[in-house]
Order: C-alpha cells, then sequence, then structure tokens
C-alpha cells in the first residue's frame, strides 16, 4: 500500500490508495500485468508456490497483481478480510452461492432478486440436487417459516431491483444464523459507501462491478467479500479449478473506476433525490419509489443501515406498457438500456427486459407492473435531467 497500513483511512481515501503495489519502477498509476503465467528461478520454487509453502503467482486463472490490488481496494472498502474478483457479477453471485451449496441441501433466497439471479436459484440450484424456496424478503416470518434441517444459506439484494424495497439484513442475518446458514447479499444497488452488509451480520457480499465500480460503460466484473475463511473454504478453490475469472485488464479498468466512486455515487444520488422531489406529484405518475423518501415503504430500516438513498429512482407510469414505451421513446438525453449506475443516465422498462422470464403473476407479486420503469441516475446537470422525464411524460 502507499498509504500507511497502520491507519485507518476514510473510504475516499481508501478508493485511491489502498492494495496499491509498485514495481521496481516506481510507476504512479497501477500496473497492469498482462500475462497468463509467471517465471519461477528454480524447479523448487515451482514446487513450493503450488504447495503454497511459499507466496508468489502461479497462473492468472486464480492469481495476477493487477487482480490483486483490485481486490485488495474492494476488501478495504467494505472492511472485509478479503476478496475474490470475478469476471462478471453474475459470475459472483454464482460462486459465492455453489461454492457452499452441495447436492442436499437448501437456499432461502428473497423472491425480489434481479432475473439471472433468480434463475440460479430458482433453475440452477434444484438441477444439482439444491432445494430452494422463495420469500417475501420484507416479511421477516416468511425467512424463519422457510428454515428447513438442511438449509445452508440465504440470498437476498437490498434495495431491491427493480422496486427499491429495503430489507432488515441484520435481522435476516439472525434468522440464518440461529439456523446455521450463512447470508450472501447483493450490495449493487446500494454500493459500499452507502450500505455495509458484513457489519450488519451478512457473512459474504457480492457486487457486479460493472455497474457503480467501472461506473462508465467499459467493462465486466464481479467481486466476492467476506472473511478469509469463508473466502477459503468456499470460493477461492472453486474460482481456481473452474476459472470465473477476471481479465487483468477489466481489473485494471475497475481500479481506476474506484478511484472516482466516492465522487460520482454522491453526484448520481443527490440527481436521484432531486428527480425523485420533481416527479413525485406529477400527474402521470401513479407510484415513485425512491429509499431516500420518507415515504418509501421501508423508510425506518433504508435510515437504520443505509447511509443515503440509492443512485436510482423507479416509477409507475399510469397507461401501462404503452404508456411506458412512448415515454421511454420520447426522451432525448435518458439513454433505454438494461445497465445501471452508469455516468450516462440510463432507464429500462424491467417486465419487458431484466424481468421479462417471470410469469406476469411472479412480476405483478413482485410489484414489476406494465408502467413500471427503473431509472439510474448519471452525472448530467439534474435540471437537464428532469426537464428530459417531463417532456417524455407529457409523450406518455
Amino acid at each position: 500500500m502507499s498509504a500507511s497500513p497502520a491507519r485507518r483511512y476514510r473510504p475516499e481515501t481508501r478508493l485511491v490508495h489502498s492494495g496499491t503495489l509498485r514495481s521496481s519502477f516506481g510507476e504512479t498509476s497501477e500496473a497492469l500485468f498482462l500475462t497468463q503465467g509467471y517465471v519461477y528461478e528454480t524447479a523448487l520454487q515451482a514446487e513450493k508456490r503450488f504447495k503454497n509453502e511459499e507466496p508468489g503467482y502461479q497462473y492468472s486463472r486464480f492469481s495476477n497483481p493487477t487482480v490483486t490490488m483490485f481486490e485488495q481496494r474492494m476488501a478495504a472498502l467494505e472492511g472485509a478480510e478479503a476478496a475474490r474478483a470475478t469476471a462478471t457479477g453474475m459470475a459472483a453471485v454464482t460462486t459465492a452461492l455453489m461454492g457452499q451449496l452441495r447436492a442436499g441441501d437448501h437456499i432461502v433466497s428473497s423472491k425480489a432478486v434481479f432475473g439471472s439471479c433468480r434463475y440460479v436459484v430458482e433453475d440452477h440450484c434444484p438441477r444439482y440436487g439444491i432445494a430452494s424456496t422463495l420469500v417475501e424478503g420484507t416479511d421477516l416470518d416468511q425467512w424463519k417459516k422457510a428454515v428447513r434441517p438442511n438449509t445452508k444459506t440465504f440470498f437476498l439484494e437490498s434495495p431491491t431491483n427493480p422496486a427499491l424495497e429495503v430489507l432488515d439484513i441484520n435481522a435476516i442475518a439472525k434468522i440464518a444464523h440461529d439456523a446455521g446458514a450463512t447470508l450472501v447479499v447483493d450490495n449493487v444497488f446500494s454500493t459500499p459507501l452507502y450500505q455495509r452488509p458484513l457489519e450488519l451480520g451478512a457473512d459474504c457480499v457480492v457486487y457486479s462491478a460493472t455497474k457503480h465500480i467501472d461506473g462508465q460503460g467499459r467493462c465486466l466484473g464481479g467481486v466476492i467479500l467476506g472473511s478469509e475463511k469463508f473466502i477459503q473454504d468456499n470460493v477461492h478453490q472453486l474460482i481456481r479449478q473452474t476459472g470465473p475469472s477476471i481479465s487483468p485488464f477489466n481489473a485494471w479498468v475497475l481500479l481506476k473506476g474506484l478511484e472516482t466512486l466516492a465522487v460520482r455515487v454522491q453526484r448520481q444520488t443527490d440527481t436521484a433525490a432531486t428527480v425523485a422531489v420533481a416527479l413525485a406529484e406529477h400527474p402521470k405518475i401513479s407510484r415513485l419509489i425512491y429509499p431516500g423518501r420518507p415515504d418509501h415503504p421501508q423508510a425506518e430500516i433504508a435510515r437504520r443501515q443505509m447511509r443515503a438513498g440509492s443512485t436510482l429512482v423507479a416509477f409507475e407510469i399510469k397507461g401501462g406498457k404503452a404508456a411506458a414505451f412512448r415515454f421511454q421513446d420520447a426522451l432525448g438525453l435518458v439513454k433505454i438500456s438494461n445497465n445501471l449506475g452508469d455516468a450516462k443516465s440510463l432507464i429500462t422498462h424491467p417486465a419487458t427486459t431484466t424481468h421479462q422470464r417471470l410469469t406476469p403473476a411472479a412480476r405483478a407479486e413482485l410489484g414489476i407492473t406494465d408502467g413500471l420503469v427503473r431509472l439510474s441516475c448519471g452525472l448530467e446537470h439534474p435540471d437537464d435531467l428532469v426537464e428530459d422525464l417531463v417532456t417524455g411524460l407529457a409523450a406518455a
């Protein structure tokens, strides 16, 4: 580290300095090591590396200096003992879950998760003899009733995608631990700046680094964080042997993204709050959801476990799918995209994109109506963004 490891720096400082490794050239920017393999001075050294008797790199599928810097910086930011990077956010989710689970185990998950996450829990796990139960995440009694003797882990995201429900992480962690299970939390929407699931009792946190961490639409990536024991027991060997590995180049891009994460997320959050105020009473909108507002259904939980509202706003346009489509097509500044956390403001219609594979009944259960849209606020001037949204609503 270029900053003193003995001092506990604030998040903004850790985002710039933590985990930095410098070569003999003393470079300012983190070095990009584009190599698959590594050379050993002797055959004995190679043997010791593979036996983990001597520190050092062996093969970039499971360890690389640039990737190490990204992992260590994320661990420092999250307050985790260890981290492992993956090729995508979904690789992080799948690895964090499948690394723990075996045939005969049981997983409990909130119903309100990203469509691909729900696929892993609901469709993928049962193929390998792993039973799954989906619950209403805000209902603690459902988590308790879902527990079985073979329950191994709980999974949730908060705020949820796309309806921005806020789940009580501390209470759910206690239910999981009382049952002898772990809790994995997808913290993408809140970011590590606004919510610390490990401090709230979670055993593992996952991110799609593609979102706010990159934040500029450049590359894919994911990361898994937890205790050293959790990572070693459940994650490291699975990545090493099966290879959902992040490329060194992507890790380098994400490192550079971390340097500006705090600045970008604060600005995006301020803009999201401005949008929420501007649209809350709009006659074309029947429902607006933002975790930073006092009228949010879980406002008390949000105040207790989040440092600020999200960079995202969800709202329901009167007139259903046709009106929502007219609204999106009339936007000039906001771009239609299912990504989020980008410097550009992005909007998506979950019922026909991220959650289209769910049945209409399942979508209705999650509050994903045909009129619901999810807005990810970018770095544009908030007044320009509001004006664009108001213009689009006029066309709805």
